[in-house]
This record gives structure tokens, C-alpha cells and sequence, in this order.
């Protein structure tokens, strides 16, 4: 059934219909936006005279303190604008709907076609005004737990929601926050698992990947970085101005690392290991690029410390390439989702070789021979490497 399909029948309470394909007809659909827009198109052919409707939801992300989906009158989807976390500061949300709801309303009316003087003052109220609105009324939505959301409605009609309206839309709202609080869990424990394993290793978890000793051999470039005396650091440093040291560098870089296809596994520390996959054919090009890429970050990072006084940071990468067991590893009942083998024990000698070479990124032979493109490698030399029988050849890249 469409939109333009919906239909009262004969006696059948305004929005019952919707009501059941809520609860029926939306099995199939992953997306919470999706399912909003579509309900707020079968409320206007149900009769209600729907002119604009959003849902708000807290996320733990990140990032962002949540999301907000907006439908507005001839849109066939929802409009996605996420949150910050300092929005509770910011006047946007001081004395709105949000910030009443949050508080602990029940539920917010306001007629918009009275005197604005005589309402309440926000600067959403003057929006709506302005595109014509007469009515709009907000209410919690409660998740399990008593997690608490919200939902907003608004009409032009001269005179607003009557009394049916109301109770159509209120009876809608239990139906709502169960459909809404499985897929907003649903993308909820999407989000956490790229958070904390990685986009790639995110979707082999949910596609069943769960089994310890469960994994794939693959064939990837493999990058292992290290700061430099972060000891010194930790052990001098106010432990807050340490852990924003570490996520200023860390943000220097991840960002080129993913925005270049690779894929962060594991931080350990101050360092962190990441995959290139062989799969891209430009994998060991893109592995450079995204070292370019973190070196003019570190470079802008270390600018800002010295406008504070502060030493600038160093760092050590070492890079090889080679078949690794990608999959679960760990104890019965805490599992970590990474990668294991020689390949990854020799990028990470090579990380260490970067002090005893004095230079910061450090590649194989193995490595350099698959890399395409204008890349200015310097052959350094040979060296013995701890736990290897044969000394490994060595290239220096400067980005």
C-alpha cells in the first residue's frame, strides 16, 4: 500500500489506519526517518491537516548528543540535521520545545496565530509563523527505561488541530516510540560497533562474525604508528591536557587514514594499527597518501602547541605488507576483533626501528614494490629485526 492509497473506512477512528501500518506494514524498513516521513504523509490522506512534524532523538555517539528528523508538507522523506553536544549552551535550544520537553513537560500547545506577545518567545515559534503555521503541540517520547524523546506536530488550518486530531496523534505515539526505539537501537549498535572496531570489522559482527577463532585470512598493507615520548608525557602533563594531546593527535591521524580507505582496528596507547586491504588495487598508494596526509596534520598540530608553549610531537610508522588472521581473538566472553601474524609483528619492529634510524616513517621492500604513483622512496638500508632470522630491507618516505 502507498500514501496515495490510505483511506478511512466507514466509522473507523481518524488515524487508525496508520496506527496499524505502524505496527504491520513497516517491517522492512531499517531507516526511522523513512518510516516518519511515510507516516506523516498517510496522516494527511487519513485527514489530518499535517503540515509540518519532526522527531528528536538522543544517540550515544561520539560525536553528537542526537538527532533531529524534519518533515515538512509536499517532502517524501525526512530531513536529518544531527546535534551537537554543547546545543544545551547555545540559544537555539535555551526556552525551546526541547529544552521545555527535557525539562520535564508533558506537553507544549501553543497557538501560533494569536498575538505572538501573548505566547511563548523562541525563535522556532517565529519560524513557524512565518511559513504560515497556526498550531503546534509537542510531545515525550518514552524508550525503554524511560529514555526520553520527542515529537512535534504543526498544521496551517484556520483554527488548528480540533479535538480529533489531538487524540489521533496521541494514540500514535506508544505505537511510534516502539517502532522508532528498534531501529534507533538497531543503527544505535551500528554506530558503536564502527566506533570502537571499525566500519568493516562492524558490518562482519553484524552479518554473524561473533564466533571466537571466526576470521578471514586477508592480504593488506599494514601500518603501525607510535608517539614519541609519551611517558615523559603522561607522567608530567595534568592527566586532562593529556588525553586532549592524545585526541589532537590521534585526530591528525585517523582522519586521513579512513578519508584514504584504510581502516583504524586498534589503539593501543598512543599508538594505533591500521589496514589498507588488498582488495583496493591502490591500497599501498592510498597508505601514502594518507601518511602525507597525517604528516601536514601533525604539522598544523604541532603549530598550535607552539603558539602555547608546548614541544612539538613526534611520532614513528612503520609499513609492510602481507597476508594476516582478520577475525576474533580472546577469552570466552571478551573478544577483540583485529588482525594477527608476522606481517603485523613486522610493521611493528619497524615502528620501533624508526628511533634507532632516525627517520620517522619506515617501509619494506615488500611494501615499496606494490606501491604505483610519483612517491619519492630512499632506500635506507638493511637491518636485523628482533624475532626475524633474515635482516630486512628498508625504505624512508618524507611525504
Amino acid at each position: 500500500m502507498t500514501a496515495t492509497d490510505v483511506h478511512l473506512a466507514p466509522g473507523q477512528r481518524l488515524g487508525d489506519e496508520v496506527m496499524d501500518w505502524l505496527t504491520n506494514g513497516t517491517r522492512d524498513e531499517r531507516f526511522i526517518d523513512n518510516i516518519f516521513a511515510q507516516m506523516c504523509i498517510r496522516l494527511q490522506r487519513a485527514g489530518i491537516p499535517l503540515k509540518r512534524a519532526s522527531l528528536h532523538v538522543q544517540i550515544n555517539h561520539p560525536q553528537w548528543l542526537g538527532a533531529r528528523m524534519l518533515w515538512s508538507d509536499g517532502m517524501q522523506g525526512a530531513e536529518i540535521a544531527r546535534i551537537d553536544y554543547d546545543v544545551r549552551e547555545r540559544s537555539e535550544f535555551i526556552g525551546s520545545p526541547g529544552a521545555e520537553i527535557y525539562g520535564g513537560a508533558e506537553e507544549i500547545r501553543e497557538d501560533l496565530a494569536r498575538d505572538p506577545r501573548l505566547g511563548r518567545q523562541h525563535s522556532i515559534y517565529d519560524e513557524m509563523r512565518a511559513q504560515g503555521l497556526t498550531d503546534y503541540v509537542a510531545w515525550p517520547m518514552y524508550h525503554t527505561l524511560g529514555k526520553r524523546h520527542f515529537v512535534t506536530f504543526a498544521t496551517d488550518r484556520h483554527g488548528g488541530f480540533d479535538q480529533a486530531d489531538i487524540d489521533a496523534l496521541q494514540r500514535l505515539l506508544p505505537v511510534l516510540a516502539l517502532v522508532s526505539e528498534i531501529r534507533i537501537k538497531n543503527r544505535l549498535a551500528r554506530t558503536l560497533l564502527e566506533t570502537y572496531v571499525g566500519p568493516h570489522a562492524a558490518e562482519m559482527v553484524l552479518a554473524g562474525a561473533t564466533r571466537r577463532g571466526s576470521g578471514t585470512t586477508v592480504r593488506a598493507a599494514i601500518m603501525i604508528c607510535d608517539l614519541r615520548d609519551f611517558t615523559r608525557i603522561s607522567d608530567n602533563w595534568p592527566r586532562d591536557d593529556v588525553i586532549d594531546l592524545l585526541n589532537g593527535y590521534f585526530d591528525a591521524m585517523v582522519e586521513p587514514i579512513t578519508q584514504h580507505g584504510g581502516e583504524i582496528l586498534k589503539f593501543i596507547g598512543d599508538g594505533l594499527l591500521a589496514i589498507f586491504p588488498l582488495t583496493e588495487p591502490a591500497a599501498c598508494a592510498n597508505l601514502l597518501h594518507a601518511v602525507t596526509g597525517a604528516r601536514k596534520a601533525m604539522a598544523e598540530l604541532n603549530a598550535r602547541h607552539a603558539e602555547t608553549g608546548r614541544a612539538p610531537l613526534r611520532y614513528g610508522i612503520g609499513i609492510h605488507v602481507g597476508d594476516v588472521m582478520y577475525g576474533n581473538i580472546g577469552s570466552q566472553t571478551r573478544l577483540d576483533f583485529t588482525v594477527i601474524g608476522p606481517a603485523v609483528n613486522m610493521a611493528s619492529r619497524m615502528e620501533a626501528l624508526t628511533k634507532q634510524v632516525g627517520r620517522p616513517v619506515l617501509m619494506s621492500r615488500a611494501f615499496a614494490e606494490l606501491v604505483e604513483g610519483p612517491f619519492a622512496l630512499e632506500r635506507v638500508g638493511e637491518f636485523p629485526v628482533r624475532g626475524f632470522s633474515d635482516p630486512i630491507e628498508l625504505f624512508s618516505f618524507e611525504g
